[in-house]
């Protein structure tokens, strides 16, 4: 087993890869922004701190990147896992400071968070988790654990079978999507401490 986790700029990649240690062999967890590795790994990581718009110049930069990706995710199947930015980019298009096209792997959009006071418009923070699949990536997690939220913008999934979990702030919002190998996450599972660590556990079971 081999974990590539893509950095294409957007930060916070140290704290991923150290999660992924955490619960695997450090040896094999392998931080990269050519796309070489790719065909080496058993699992891929995307990760995204930043604006929708910004990840995906970031990603488009990497030269042979995104090639790469649909060859090792689309045609060979392999297990990919999106972050927060990351899972956004999975689907079709990000409307954040304009209207950016993203992988279309899922089908759906990336839209602003609209709330009503006191709520505020970054959800911000930890929130219980709502479970709406049987899914492998939630052994050992139940309904109501916590994960750790930092986004202004949601998943809005044009199929609800890609919706796994949900999250509610002030309306539900993706907390976890999936489709066959691909899955993402909202949250951080790198800071959701328990509940972070043993889905990345989940996830290298696939």
């Amino acid at each position: 087993m081999t974990v590539a986790i893509i950095d294409y700029g957007s930060g916070n990649l140290r704290s991923v890869a150290k999660a992924f240690e955490h619960v695997a062999d450090a040896k094999k967890v392998h931080i990269t922004d050519t796309p070489q590795p790719l065909a080496e790994a058993s699992h891929i990581v995307l990760p995204g701190v930043g604006s929708y718009g910004d990840c995906m110049r970031g990603l488009k930069a990497l030269s042979g990147m995104i090639p790469a990706l649909c060859e090792q995710v689309l045609e060979r199947k392999k297990p990919f896992l999106g972050i927060c930015v990351g899972m956004q980019m999975l689907f079709e298009r990000g409307h954040e400071h304009g209207i950016h096209e993203g992988l279309g792997w899922l089908k759906g959009e990336v839209v602003p968070i609209k709330c009503a006071p006191p709520l505020r418009v970054m959800h911000m923070g930890w929130n219980e988790l709502d479970i709406r699949s049987a899914h492998p990536l939630f052994h050992g997690i139940g309904k109501g654990d916590h994960a750790y939220f930092v986004h202004s913008y949601h998943a809005r999934c044009s199929n609800a079978s890609d919706l796994l979990a949900s999250v509610d702030y002030g309306q539900s919002l993706a907390a976890v999507v999936g489709q066959d190998n691909i899955m993402g996450t909202q949250f951080h599972p790198e800071k959701s401490q328990a509940t972070g660590l043993q889905l990345l556990k989940n996830f290298l079971g696939f």
